[in-house]
């Protein structure tokens, strides 16, 4: 079965969200909206970088999208507004703006009653994703096969790849100025519904969110894809959201993202040596750990939003999480 699909949001996230939904054989796209004027006309394709045009111009009107009834729109830009327009429109949105709607319990409830508002006055399903599948599927998955539990970790790595990641982790700046994704109650406002997601289906009554961040000062000049970093300039960094039980982190999501490989060798080292990853470390009885290599970030969230679509378009009206729904597979791609 085929599916009608729109994207909403041309950002780093939204353009490979629009190319791998241009791409998958069991999706089709009805409409591409844009807050950049500059794109208004663009064909979808030119704008994605997939090649042959599809006569799919984006458009800065929501409108258009909405009149063609699609079943699920991919948001990956905007607003709750814009969140509550598609879904009493009856479209399904699969959604990374708003990271507090990883897990609806613990985050705003009058935005939650807004939205659980729109969802059914449309009959529509509204899935927020968080950090991949690391944050919530497989730790849970590991979990299952241990005896005790004193700890969970999660671990994404990165390297500097482009003025993108070294501006967003704050590369190339003084080694004393805080990057904003560091400053206090961003990591835990960004992460910590992913913490509390876990928590909730372990049953684990957290006392609060803990945030701890480590700089690395660049030992010498670098010249790195972001551009050149200074000798003492921010050149790594490593920070922490711990949900903490009894005074001991129990639940934590970690980032470790360098300039260079060798920096900061008392860190965590990147699995099987790639430039970017994950890890997930139970501590317990039996101990388990899983190293993944592959895509990170913006590509990882694009590729499982678009996996996510069939489940969203067939679920039932109401706020999903990952764990409410199928398992989003790769139905399809393997051809």
């Amino acid at each position: 079965m085929s599916y009608l699909v729109g994207q909403w949001g041309t950002g780093a996230v939204g353009r490979r969200t629009l190319g791998a939904l241009i791409e998958h054989p069991d999706l089709e796209l009805a409409g591409v909206v844009s807050d950049d004027p500059r794109q208004a006309g663009v064909d979808a394709a030119e704008l994605a970088g997939t090649g042959r045009r599809l006569g799919v111009p984006v458009s800065g009107d929501p409108a258009g999208l909405l009149a063609v009834r699609p079943r699920v729109v991919c948001h990956t830009g905007g607003s709750a507004d814009d969140l509550c327009r598609v879904l009493e429109a009856g479209v399904g949105v699969i959604s990374n703006v708003l990271p507090m709607l990883v897990d609806p319990p613990s985050a705003d409830q009058g935005l939650v009653r807004r939205l659980r508002s729109a969802c059914a006055t449309g009959g529509a399903a509204c899935l927020t994703l968080g950090p991949g599948l690391v944050g919530d599927v497989l730790p849970l998955l590991l979990s299952g096969a241990c005896r005790r539990i004193d700890g969970i970790k999660v671990t994404e790595f990165h390297r500097v790849d482009g003025p993108g990641t070294a501006g967003r982790f704050g590369f190339g700046e003084p080694i004393g100025r805080r990057p904003p994704i560091v400053r206090p109650g961003a990591p835990a406002r960004r992460w910590g519904p992913a913490v509390r997601l876990l928590a909730r289906h372990l049953a684990v009554p957290l006392d609060d969110l803990a945030e701890t961040h480590e700089p690395c000062a660049a030992p010498e000049a670098l010249e790195v894809p972001g551009g050149r970093i200074e000798k003492g300039a921010l050149a790594g960094l490593r920070f922490q959201v711990a949900g903490v039980l009894n005074r001991r982190p129990v639940i934590t999501v970690e980032h470790v993202v360098r300039a260079r490989a060798d920096l900061a060798p008392h860190w965590p080292a990147a699995p099987f040596g790639e430039a970017g990853g994950y890890r997930v470390e139970i501590a317990g009885e039996p101990a388990a750990r899983m190293d993944l290599a592959g895509p990170g970030g913006a590509d990882a969230t694009a590729l499982r939003m678009v996996n996510a679509v069939r489940a969203v378009a067939e679920a039932p009206p109401g706020l999903h999480t990952p764990l409410t729904l199928p398992v989003f597979t790769g139905r399809r791609l393997l051809r």
